[in-house]
């Protein structure tokens, strides 16, 4: 019993540590966590059906029965701000995940390859990188449509090539190193080097990049689903509400807007802490 305690113990004391070196990034970690706790317990928490119209209660104020209001279809805001975030969060995750995944293994690949295989790359990573990231998106999405599974291809298309960069350039520090000199004159392959040697060391690197890139991917959805590309209705997304209730309510309706800004500001917000009490734990050059 007690030998089962010790390393939860230990596990709340190293957890504490950290909160308390990093109080932004404990932060951005709480909101994070009750964004997630939204999510998955959607069903549970919305008081009300988020697709369920209700023409008597078409654009009404905050109140005790719906605390956020309801939207031109008589929709319960909160509802709907609720279920908005497992949108955010599976776009967002998703999206983040694969593109990050992607480009850590094409970065560390054609970093060790070098020769012609490595310029060729980066050359069509300078061209991609020299569109803007909205830009970029948009013309996917042009060509696949609208949806949310095609919104999650267009964001990765233009978030890919930052991601091979960045790990590109860690990658050709450590195959400088002397342990991989050390590997190839035992005669391993370039595999096993890679997946031994180059992959675990530029796991720091990948991290940081991830959580970065879930703070813009968010954004960037939310900006498609504002413009009419991305999310569609009636799939509660913020980007979406944003986009319906700026237009038309933001002066007769304030808290309309209010409610998916404020959810998508909080969720960027808490991202970049994160990430950054991330990069500061992961490098040791920050630490102190």
């Amino acid at each position: 019993m007690g030998d089962a305690a010790a390393p939860r113990s230990a596990g709340r004391a190293r957890v504490w540590r950290l909160a308390r070196a990093y109080p932004l990034g404990a932060l951005g970690a709480v909101v994070l966590g009750a964004m997630v706790v939204a999510a998955v317990f959607a069903p549970w928490l919305a008081p009300y059906d988020p697709l369920g119209t209700n023409y008597s209660m078409v654009v009404r104020p905050p109140s005790a029965a719906h605390p956020l209001g309801t939207d031109q279809f008589g929709r319960d805001v909160l509802s709907r701000i609720i279920f908005g975030a497992r949108t955010a969060l599976f776009v967002g995750l998703a999206a983040s995940f694969v593109s990050a995944t992607l480009g850590a293994l094409a970065g560390v690949t054609t970093a060790y390859v070098g020769g012609k295989a490595d310029l060729i790359a980066q050359r069509v990573i300078d061209i991609l990188l020299s569109f803007p990231l909205v830009i970029l998106a948009i013309a996917v999405v042009a060509v696949l449509g609208a949806g949310t599974l095609q919104v999650i291809a267009a964001i990765i298309v233009p978030m890919l090539p930052r991601a091979t960069r960045v790990v590109r350039a860690s990658a050709l520090a450590i195959r400088q190193m002397p342990y991989i000199e050390a590997a190839h004159s035992t005669g391993v392959g370039a595999l096993r080097v890679i997946g031994r040697h180059v992959l675990p060391n530029v796991a720091a690197s990948y991290m940081v990049m991830l959580t970065a890139f879930l703070a813009e991917v968010i954004v960037l959805e939310a900006s498609l689903s504002f413009l009419g590309l991305g999310v569609v209705e009636p799939t509660p997304a913020w980007g979406v509400m944003l986009r319906d209730f700026a237009g038309q309510y933001a002066e007769a309706a304030p808290w309309l807007p209010l409610a998916p800004g404020v959810a998508i500001s909080l969720a960027v917000f808490a991202f970049n802490l994160l990430g950054d009490a991330v990069r500061d734990a992961l490098d040791p050059r920050l630490r102190g």
